[in-house]
This record gives structure tokens, sequence and C-alpha cells, in this order.
């Protein structure tokens, strides 16, 4: 079997005396078979972890020897770092360790906020693990997690039992992004679906990319007579319930199902999280999936119908619809829950869009959490907090000032 190989990071920060700040990273060669329609194989480091920290602390004190010698201030090379990242790094004494869990589609996001984050407040740890949105929510409302991500709302269950544990609940939108109908079609550079179409092909009416309803929007494109491999999530996802909300309002008399976070279809391929049906998608050819656009790979990303017009996505598209959809019936000053108006009826949206929320307490039992999850919840919804997720390739659209604006008063209910 053919193995890919990976690496597996240690990263140590160390502080001199002075007021430089030095990273030393060890990296290790691991070998992982890629995933295929039979599946997934496990993952085999190449060495063990306490070999690892052994060899990283031989660096350490090869490198300390270094910074002790080494040019020091503003001009020098190498460990380049300025007054500022020392004064950031003692932030406003803020000091413990939060937790948070769920959506999968943050992952990126969360990984730039919490590292930006941290140069800002160095005494505060954030913990973030991409377990999936349901399983996010369903650690929020047990108390294992301070936080969650997830892409769907609480359910009136769910909202019930934290309300228990929180008294009001936020639920925040602040990572605005497309979800691509992402397929695997060598050969074919671009590719247009109507809803129809789409519903079509993940209900199993479609079975063939030269299909003649296919072909009747791409009469440029040289469509092969390959099987069509629809991927869809197999944990509970967040993501699905958007895809099948979407599927549901654009092409109601070809997809009957309602929006939901478990895939409706039984017999299916399938895998667990982005990741997971990424790769499953793009190790069969005329595989075809959905996933957060951001996080797609080497996959190619389908042009959607709208009013017959077909639309590319891109943050800028998907934050027009976020902008021109209502509030959802569960809406309140905390909840800022998102109704989107996923039938074309926004000019130049693309309507496949997932709004991803934060969600947290607005009263916490300890006072240091509360402050943690506070200031944390105000760098992400910060405009410096958006643009680094942007920056960082995580997809998302900034949100506008008008929901900063709502989002951070929620914000400021914490206590």
């Amino acid at each position: 079997m053919a193995f890919r190989t990976l690496n597996v990071h240690y990263v140590l920060t160390v502080r001199s005396r002075g007021r430089q700040t030095w990273l030393l990273t060890l990296t290790l060669s691991a070998q992982r078979a890629p995933c295929d329609i039979n599946g997934c194989t496990t993952l085999k480091i190449a060495r063990s972890k306490s070999t690892a920290l052994a060899a990283l602390a031989g660096a350490f004190a090869l490198t300390l020897s270094a910074c002790q010698s080494g040019p020091q201030g503003d001009g020098a090379n190498g460990g380049q770092t300025t007054d500022s990242s020392s004064s950031q790094n003692a932030g406003s004494g803020l000091a413990g360790t939060i937790n948070g869990s769920g959506a999968s589609s943050q992952a990126n996001a969360q990984q730039a906020w919490r590292d930006n984050f941290r140069a800002l407040e160095g005494g505060v740890t954030v913990n973030y693990e991409a377990t999936g949105s349901g399983t996010g929510r369903q650690q929020f409302v047990g108390g294992q997690v301070a936080f969650a991500g997830s892409d769907a709302e609480l359910t009136d269950d769910e909202r019930t039992a934290a309300a228990e544990r929180c008294g009001e609940v936020l639920e925040l939108p602040v990572h605005i992004s497309p979800i691509a109908v992402a397929y695997n079609l060598p050969g074919v550079e671009e590719l247009n679906l109507t809803a129809e179409n789409i519903a079509d092909i993940f209900s199993g009416k479609i079975k063939k990319w030269d299909d003649p309803a296919i072909a009747a929007n791409n009469k440029d494109a040289k469509l092969p007579s390959l099987d069509v491999i629809p991927v869809n999530r197999a944990d509970k996802s967040g993501t699905t319930e958007n895809f099948t909300a979407y599927l549901n309002a654009a092409a109601p008399k070809a997809w009957a199902d309602e929006p939901a976070e478990t895939w409706p279809i039984e017999g299916t391929q399938s895998a667990e999280k982005t990741s997971g049906v990424v790769q499953l998608a793009s190790s069969a050819e005329g595989a075809i999936t959905y996933a957060d656009a951001s996080q797609i790979g080497s996959l190619k990303a389908a042009h959607v119908d709208v009013n017959g017009e077909f639309l590319a996505y891109s943050p800028e598209a998907a934050a027009a619809l976020v902008d021109g959809s209502p509030t959802s019936e569960h809406a309140t000053d905390t909840i800022l829950t998102i109704e989107l108006a996923r039938d074309g009826s926004v000019k130049d949206a693309y309507p496949i869009v997932m709004v991803s929320y934060l969600i947290g307490c607005q009263k916490y039992e300890d006072a240091t959490t509360a402050a943690n999850v506070q200031a944390y919840f105000t760098y992400v919804a910060s405009a410096e907090g958006q643009q680094v997720a942007t920056e960082a390739g995580a997809g998302n659209a900034p949100i506008s000032d008008e929901l900063r604006t709502k989002v951070q008063a929620a914000i400021d209910t914490i206590n």
C-alpha cells in the first residue's frame, strides 16, 4: 500500500533574559495511507513522543546557547522581534485555560484566532478540538467545555438544557463561509450545476456524469461517462444541515427531505468530518461532495445556478446572503441566529452558505472562565480577529460592522 508522508510538529516557546521570544519546532516524519472508498488507515508515527521530546530538549539547549551569544535588539536577523510583541504578551493580566470543541469548518479559523489571541493574552490558553458541530454542542450542554463551535443553531432541547447550566445562552455568528460542491472529474475544469442537478446527484437519481441533465448546462465541457459517486458526511454535521437546507429550499421538487444534521439517505459513500469527505472524494474519480470551501484541497468547485446565472463561491458572495437574510424565529439579543434565504431571492449571493456560531454562556460559575471566554470571543468578533482568520486561509467572509456591533453587545453580557 502506498503511504503518504505527514509531518508532526512539537513547538516550544522560549524567552531569553532580554525581550526576544524563540519558537523551537521539531518536525517528525509520519506515514498515513490516503483514504479511499474502503476507508482510512491509522497514522503510524515514525518516532515515539518520548523520543520527540528528548530531541526537542536537545534543540532547546542548542538554541538557548545561540540566543545568549547571538545579536540582540530590533536589528538582529533570524529571531526578529519587536518591543510590541513583549508588551502584547503581558496582556491584561488574564490567566487560565478554556476548552472548546465543535465544528470542523472552524478548524483553520480557530487556529488563527488562538495563535493571535495568545500573542495578546499570554496568560490564557485556548484549546479547540474539531469534533463536529453535534458533538461540540453536546459537550457544551453537558459542561465538558466552556464554549462550542457549531454550523447549526442549538435545537430547542439543547437550548433548554444549556439554559439550566448558563442562564441565557450566546449564539454568535462569527464565521461565514461558502459550502463548495466539490468534485473529482479530471479534464473538467469548470462545471455548472443547477439546484435540481445537485439534488438529483446526491439522491442517486443521476448516475453518470454525461447525463443529459448535466450536459445541458455544460455544452463546452467534455463530460466523461463515469459513475457519479456522491460522498456525504457520516457524522452529525452542521455542514450537512446547511447543505440539505439549501437543497430543500432551492429544489423542493427534487429534494423532499427536511434539513437535518444526519444524512437522510442510507447506503451511501460517507466519511466523518470535513477532512474525511475531502480525502475520500479526492481518492476516487467521479466523486462529488459538499464541504467548507476553504478545505476542499485539490478538488474543483462547481458553479451553482442562481436565477439563471452560474455563480462561483466566494466569501463576498456568501456574506451578501447573510446580510440579505432575516434573523431566525429564536433570535434574541444574545441568540443572533439567522434564517438564510437560500432560494435565490438575494441578488448576487452564493446560496450554499454556512454560518458557524460561537456558543457560550452568559453566566459561568467561575469568574476567571467568564473573563477569559469574554476576552476570547471579543477578539474573534473584532475586525482584527476576522481578518487574521481570512489571511490564514480559513475561507471566511469578515462579518459586517453592523453585525459586529450586535455580537459585541451580546459578548459584553458575559459574567
